[in-house]
C-alpha cells in the first residue's frame, strides 16, 4: 500500500566524496509502513474502542477513488458522510509535495488528455475549468498542458527527441519499428481498447491477455534490441513491471488505447496532449479534496469492516491519538487495494479473497532533487518536461519547472522515477536516502556531470506496493466483477488490474453514484 510521506531527518554528507561539492541533505519520504503493516497478523493494536460517529456513509480510503467517491456523495446531496485515510494527506500516489519551495510530485505526474469513454473523467475537468467548449469544440486550457518539448531521450551520447531510440540504429531496427506499429493497428482493429477498459473483454483481448507482453513479442518476431528496451521502458513506466511480466494485453493497451505507434518518417506521428502541473497530479487531488473540511479524517488506519444487521461497524486506529476508534454506517465504501481490503474486511467474501491472492504489485521509488540551478547538457535535444536515460536501470525523470512561464533559469527540482521489480520490495524500505542519492548521481550523471556540484538536497520515497501489475489473468479476474457483501460497495484501481487516474476515478464516481442511502 502506498504510504504518505513521513520524513525522517538525515545528517549532511558530501555527494560520492567530493570535496569541492556542497554539502547534501536528505530525508526519506512516503515510507509509513509502520502504519500499512498494522493490518498483519500479530500487529493490530488492543483495547477497546472508543465512539467515533454514525454516518451514513463512511468512504475508507482516501486516494483517486475514495475522493471521487466523496465527490459524487455531494453532487447527489449526501453530505452526511466520513472519509477515512491512513496517511497525513489524501491522494494516495497522486500526491504533490514541495521541497526547497518548489513544488514536485511524489508519485503520478501527468493525465493525458482522456478520450470519450472516460466521460467521467472530462466531467470532473469540465468542472475544475481545465476544459471548455470554444467554437463547438472541445477544448484544454493550454497553461495546464505539458509545454513542449515534451520528452527526449540520451542515447549514443547525446539527447535526442522523443524517447524511441533513432539515433544510427539501422535498417532492420527501422523495420522492426514498422513491423510493431502495424500490430497494434492490427490489434485494435480486432476489437477496440480503451479507457477504462470494460469489465467484459472481447475475446481477442482475452487471447492476449494469457500471455506476456515478451511471449506475444516472441511469436511476432519481434526481436530487436532498441525495440524490446523501448517497450519494455513503457511497460515499467506505466505498470511497474517489465515486458517479461505484464500480460500482452497490457502492453498493446498502452499503445491501442491512446496515441497509438508510429514509427519514425510517418508524417501524422503525434503524441497525444497531456495534462501535468509542477506537483504532478497533486494538483487534481487537492481540488477533490477541497470543501470536505472535517469529513476527512487523516491519519486513520482502518483495521476492521465488518458488516451488520443494519449497516457496517468500522474500526479505525488514530495514530495521533494512539487509540481506537469505531464508527458506525449505514454504507461503507472500501476504497482500499484488494490486498487491504481483504484483511480489513471481516468475513470477506470469496472473490475479495480471489483477487488479494491474485494481486502482484509493483514497489516504486521516486526522489526529488533540490537543484541549485539548471543542469547542463551534453548536446542535442533541449531540456524536455520528460528525460530518459537510454539503458539505464531508473525511469528518468520530470523537470518540475517544465510549466513556469519565468524564462530566467534558477532553481528547480527534478523527480527521478525507479521501479526496481517486485524481488526488490524488501530492500526497497530498509535503504537510506544516502544510498538513493548515490544511485540517482550515477545514473544521471553521464549526461549530467555537473550534477554533484549543484544538488543541494534529495528527498526519497519509497512505495512498497505502490500498484497492481496487469499480469496474464487481469482480465479474467476484472471480469468477474467486484465482491459482493452486505452494506459495502468497492472502488479501487485495483478492480481494473493497473493503477492509472481514469481508473482510479471511474470505479469511485460509480461506487457513489450507486449507492442507496
Amino acid at each position: 500500500m502506498i504510504a504518505r510521506r513521513t520524513l525522517l531527518a538525515g545528517a549532511a554528507l558530501p555527494v560520492l566524496g567530493c570535496g569541492a561539492a556542497p554539502p547534501v541533505t536528505g530525508a526519506l519520504s512516503g515510507g509509513s509502513a509502520e502504519r500499512g503493516h498494522l493490518l498483519r497478523d500479530g500487529q493490530r493494536p488492543r483495547g477497546p474502542a472508543t465512539p467515533a460517529g454514525r454516518v451514513a456513509v463512511l468512504i475508507a480510503g482516501g486516494g483517486v477513488a475514495g475522493l471521487a467517491a466523496a465527490r459524487a456523495l455531494r453532487q447527489r446531496g449526501i453530505d452526511d458522510f466520513a472519509l477515512l485515510e491512513l496517511e497525513d494527506a489524501p491522494g494516495g500516489n497522486s500526491r504533490g509535495a514541495e521541497v526547497g519551495g518548489i513544488a514536485c510530485p511524489m508519485g503520478a505526474h501527468y493525465l493525458p488528455v482522456p478520450g470519450d469513454d472516460a466521460r467521467h473523467v472530462q466531467d470532473l475537468l469540465e468542472e475544475f475549468g481545465l476544459r471548455r467548449r470554444v467554437a463547438g469544440r472541445w477544448t484544454y486550457d493550454e497553461r495546464h498542458l505539458c509545454h513542449a518539448p515534451q520528452e527526449r531521450l540520451f542515447f549514443n551520447g547525446h539527447w535526442q527527441e522523443g524517447l524511441l531510440p533513432l539515433q544510427d540504429v539501422g535498417a532492420a531496427t527501422l523495420a522492426q519499428y514498422r513491423g510493431f506499429s502495424a500490430r497494434v493497428d492490427q490489434a485494435g482493429r480486432a476489437a477496440r481498447f480503451t479507457i477504462p477498459a470494460p469489465q467484459a473483454a472481447p475475446a481477442a483481448h482475452r487471447a492476449l491477455d494469457a500471455l506476456t507482453f515478451e511471449r506475444w513479442l516472441d511469436r511476432a518476431g519481434l526481436a530487436d534490441r532498441h525495440l524490446r528496451w523501448y517497450l519494455d521502458y513503457c511497460c515499467r513506466d506505466d505498470y511497474g513491471a517489465g515486458i517479461g511480466v505484464v500480460s500482452a494485453w497490457a502492453g498493446l493497451h498502452y499503445f491501442a488505447s491512446r496515441h497509438g505507434f508510429q514509427p519514425p518518417g510517418v508524417e501524422s506521428a503525434e503524441r497525444d496532449a497531456v495534462l501535468t502541473w509542477p506537483e504532478g497530479n497533486g494538483w487534481l487531488v487537492r481540488r477533490l479534496a477541497q470543501g470536505l473540511g472535517s469529513r476527512v479524517r487523516l491519519g486513520r488506519v482502518v483495521l476492521r469492516i465488518a458488516p451488520q444487521r443494519r449497516g457496517v461497524e468500522v474500526d479505525a486506529w488514530n495514530v495521533a491519538d494512539r487509540r481506537l476508534e469505531r464508527w458506525q454506517a449505514r454504507h461503507c465504501v472500501v476504497a482500499l487495494p484488494a490486498l487491504v481490503a481483504a484483511r480489513a474486511v471481516q468475513d470477506a467474501p470469496a472473490a475479495l479473497h480471489a483477487r488479494a491472492k491474485a494481486a502482484r504489485y509493483a514497489p516504486w521509488a521516486v526522489a526529488n532533487l533540490h537543484l541549485r540551478q539548471p543542469l547542463q547538457d551534453r548536446g542535442g535535444a533541449a531540456p524536455a518536461w520528460d528525460n530518459v536515460l537510454y539503458g539505464a536501470p531508473g525511469l528518468g525523470y520530470v523537470n518540475a519547472m517544465h510549466q513556469s512561464l519565468d524564462p530566467r533559469p534558477g532553481p528547480t527540482v527534478l523527480t527521478w522515477y525507479h521501479a526496481p521489480g517486485e524481488a526488490a520490495r524488501r530492500e526497497l524500505l530498509v535503504r537510506g536516502w544516502g544510498a538513493w542519492r548515490d544511485q540517482v548521481i550515477a545514473e544521471l550523471r553521464p549526461a549530467h556531470p555537473d550534477l554533484p556540484d549543484k544538488l543541494l538536497r534529495i528527498e526519497a520515497a519509497r512505495y512498497g506496493h505502490a500498484m497492481a501489475i496487469p499480469v496474464p489473468g487481469t482480465l479474467a479476474q476484472r471480469a468477474s466483477g467486484l465482491p459482493r457483501a452486505p452494506g459495502l460497495s468497492f472502488a479501487h484501481a485495483d478492480w481494473a488490474g493497473y493503477s492509472i487516474f481514469e481508473e482510479a476515478f471511474t470505479a469511485g464516481h460509480q461506487a457513489g453514484m450507486g449507492l442507496r442511502v
